[in-house]
């Protein structure tokens, strides 16, 4: 009891860390500020927080996992996304900024028409909604087993009290509060990893050299796959999977894109966004090679998921079970406090046509707040993969419909038929998913992260087949 009283002060003092962050950059703050950080966000800090929220709570625990199923592989997507983030920095970035766009999915009711601007803009709502959700789940159901269940308080308590602290500190100042909250908690996050790989190598007897050519020479320390055309890990589906995942979930996501949007100038994101692509292979091959050093210690019959958090739950050290936490919930808020502050925007300045409407706003934020609990507790109760691959496969259906408009309105000078856009991006995951049980059932052959690409083309295709005469 007394582990998980320190484990609580701990999380506590923490929050009040952001607590002090979110009172000291809300000061003054009004809607844009809330929605753009006034354009004056330094692109270093953003690039920062950025990379700790993409690798959220999910990365913190499934990727290190990921090395029982598909050793090394997923760095292969990670060399695609740097990839999309070029495109994002030099042919989205130059779009948003000379439109001077708060959300990005106006550019669809300019170019294509009202109903492919709520198409897009719904999709995201449901999105980011559900992705967040599944990310925040990881940090809910860690707390629970490490500190909720000790003192029998229910999941449901426990998720309704992490989000209303996310709420505390995001309500005024927005992502102008973000910039800054997330560069501590990114901080945060890669001295907690940092520190559980010295943590692991010293429980192994290692020294540092002798942990490196350890992972080096482990068998599941194998990166490319060219030889079988078949499996999921070939590197070509993998990088170019990367490539469009990149896209999709930042440079069509207004989420990440909201954060980028607070630089001062065009130069200045893309500096961001170049710095934050290249920094992010790193960083997963620390948490890639923190999985193979894991399974030195514990083995390898047991679910990926489960690898980090049974070697906390074995281990002694109460230093490493606290780095753990810490990690944990850096990389989980750093999400989800982003992810409902773009979905308030979304719907105040898309849905609701209202940016500078302030009551609006606020109970909105509550509101958003409110179905993240609904989402998080529907995902408990139907969640049976990986979360990572829960977390990309969600993704290709629902960013699939975004990918195609945006391609259709950057690369095309064609007009679709509005009228029938929502029914397109509709069909198109639909169509999807009879594909992928067809091909299993009569090919035996199942689609992996490739799915978006094929998604974003049907929607492509169906668009220019509906275009006016």
């Amino acid at each position: 009891m007394q582990a998980d009283m320190l484990i609580l002060l701990t999380v506590i003092a923490y929050f009040a860390v952001l607590f002090l962050i979110s009172r000291v950059t809300s000061r003054r703050a009004n809607n844009d500020t809330f929605y753009r950080a006034n354009r004056r966000a330094p692109w270093y800090m953003v690039a920062f927080g950025m990379v700790g929220a993409s690798i959220s709570g999910v990365t913190f625990v499934s990727v290190p996992g990921m090395v029982l199923s598909s050793q090394m592989t997923y760095l292969q997507m990670c060399l695609g996304f740097i990839v999309g983030y070029l495109v994002i920095a030099f042919v989205l970035l130059p779009l948003y900024y000379r439109q001077n766009l708060t959300s990005i999915y106006t550019y669809l009711g300019q170019r294509l028409g009202e109903r492919s601007y709520m198409t897009g803009a719904s999709f995201f709502l449901l999105s980011k909604m559900t992705g967040a959700a599944v990310r925040f789940y990881v940090v809910c159901i860690i707390l629970q087993q490490f500190v909720f269940d000790a003192a029998s308080i229910p999941f449901t308590v426990n998720v309704v009290l992490m989000v209303l602290l996310i709420w505390l500190y995001t309500r005024r100042g927005g992502i102008g509060t973000l910039v800054f909250t997330d560069s501590f908690q990114t901080l945060c996050l890669f001295t907690a990893l940092i520190l559980i790989i010295f943590s692991v190598i010293g429980h192994l007897h290692l020294s540092v050299g002798q942990a490196i050519s350890a992972v080096a020479d482990s068998p599941l320390s194998r990166i490319f796959v060219f030889d079988d055309w078949l499996s999921p890990h070939h590197f070509w589906k993998q990088f170019l999977s990367g490539a469009f995942i990149a896209i999709v979930m930042t440079g069509l996501d207004q989420d990440m894109m909201q954060k980028n949007l607070t630089c001062k100038t065009l130069k200045d994101a893309q500096k961001d966004m170049c710095s934050y692509g290249v920094a992010f292979v790193p960083a997963n091959l620390l948490f890639l090679a923190l999985g193979v050093l894991l399974t030195m210690a514990l083995g390898t019959e047991m679910k990926g998921d489960a690898l980090l958090p049974c070697f906390i739950q074995n281990s002694t050290s109460l230093v490493t079970l606290h780095l753990f936490i810490i990690g944990i919930v850096a990389a989980s808020f750093s999400s989800a406090d982003s992810a409902l502050t773009s979905l308030t925007t979304c719907f105040c300045v898309d849905i609701r046509r209202q940016p500078d409407n302030e009551p609006l706003r606020k109970k909105t934020h509550i509101a958003m707040c409110l179905f993240f609990v609904l989402f998080i507790l529907l995902f408990r109760q139907i969640n049976s993969t990986s979360l990572i691959d829960a977390i990309y496969t969600l993704a290709s259906y629902t960013y699939g419909p975004l990918l195609g408009l945006f391609a259709f309105g950057l690369f095309t000078r064609r007009q679709p038929n509005d009228r029938l856009v929502p029914y397109i991006c509709i069909a198109s995951p639909v169509l999807c998913y009879t594909l992928d049980i067809a091909c299993q059932h009569f090919l035996n052959y199942r689609f992996g992260y490739e799915l978006l690409m094929l998604n974003g083309l049907l929607t492509f295709f169906g668009l220019i087949m509906s275009q006016k005469r």
